[in-house]
């Protein structure tokens, strides 16, 4: 799969980066590039991106999907309006976090309803059981062997 990454250049604490198309597998600082659409200097007062919109819009075209950090960079950008489809919500692992902590909780409550769905006899037997004190089965011990004498025979 294509993505259209950043990949940083620029010295310590200058931060520049080309945006470029790149196979996804590939390492980003090693693999190979397929082709440079652009670059992105942050630490300019006006933030520079300059990038080739027909070049984005042809690899999207074919298949290749923007990084989350390129794609509200193109969505800043004019006539790049589409790009909420490719940018990930930063709050699903915490909305999974509060649906497990609710799970259990919520549990129990469907339990009571689906026994008030079953008939008034199997309830009554149900409650029979529950009530009955359960079977103890006997614990086998294992069987203490006393230790063996030996016996000495003594010679006169």
């Amino acid at each position: 799969m294509l993505k259209i990454r950043l990949s940083r250049t620029g010295k310590k604490s200058q931060p520049s980066f080309r945006v470029i198309v790149q196979e996804h597998a590939k390492a980003v600082k090693g693999g190979k590039v397929v082709e440079i659409v652009g670059h992105y200097r942050p630490s300019t007062p006006n933030k520079d991106l300059v990038i080739k919109k027909d070049r984005i819009e042809h690899w999207i075209s074919v298949g290749a999907q923007p990084t989350d950090t390129v794609a509200s960079l193109l969505k800043s950008k004019e006539g790049f309006n589409n790009m909420d489809r490719y940018i990930g919500r930063r709050d699903v692992k915490a909305k999974k976090k509060k649906a497990t902590e609710e799970a259990p909780a919520a549990a129990p409550a469907p339990a009571a309803e689906v026994k008030a769905e079953v008939p008034a006899e199997q309830q009554v037997t149900e409650e029979a059981q529950a009530q009955a004190p359960a079977k103890e089965e006997p614990v086998e011990t294992p069987a203490v062997e006393e230790p063996k004498e030996e016996k000495t025979e003594e010679s006169s």
